[in-house]
């Protein structure tokens, strides 16, 4: 059974995956409307990615005999100065994930739930994951100004990106 403060914390969590879903859904549709296709598609994997985040959050709080209660998700970013713009705010959105997980973690430990805590792992390492994914675009699209032949390079690479569900691969 669930302490209530760890309980609190992972339904919070759950509209967070969320959140960063139907963030990423937006991005998506941006980059469609901008006539690039590869990188609404990255985006689309990164909305079905948190998608797949926020149902190992639900089925685990059913796991542990808690009850999922869903909140309203808030509205999201519809519009972004420039392509390395929207990465920034990816990147920025990663860091503010990892410091929830991050302190899902704390909260964990406090209530000393082990099982939570080993539960978590799988997100503290998956958050490493994304930061790099992130900075490595970005690190892409800077060197390239965001524009030119190395943009269309990029947008067909990323094109290229399908969806796996990594949650199950354990």
């Amino acid at each position: 059974m669930l302490k209530d403060t760890v309980l609190k914390a992972l339904n919070d969590q759950i509209n967070a995956e969320i959140h960063s879903a139907y963030l990423y859904l937006s991005m998506s549709a941006w980059f469609e409307a901008k006539g690039l296709g590869g990188f609404a598609n990255w985006m689309k994997v990164q909305y079905q990615e948190e998608l797949t985040h926020a149902m190992k959050f639900f089925d685990y709080v059913h796991e542990r005999s808690g009850r999922v209660i869903l909140e309203p998700i808030a509205g999201v970013q519809t519009e972004f100065e420039s392509i390395i713009d929207a990465y920034e705010k990816t990147l920025e959105h990663e860091q503010k994930v990892t410091a929830l997980i991050n302190n899902l973690v704390d909260v964990a430990m406090a209530a000393n739930d082990h099982a939570t805590q080993s539960f978590l792992q799988w997100f503290v390492n998956e958050q490493v994951e994304e930061e790099k994914n992130v900075n490595q675009i970005l690190d892409d699209l800077r060197l390239i100004n965001g524009q030119g032949n190395g943009l269309f390079m990029m947008n067909r690479e990323l094109a290229s990106r399908v969806f796996t569900d990594e949650t199950k691969a354990e």
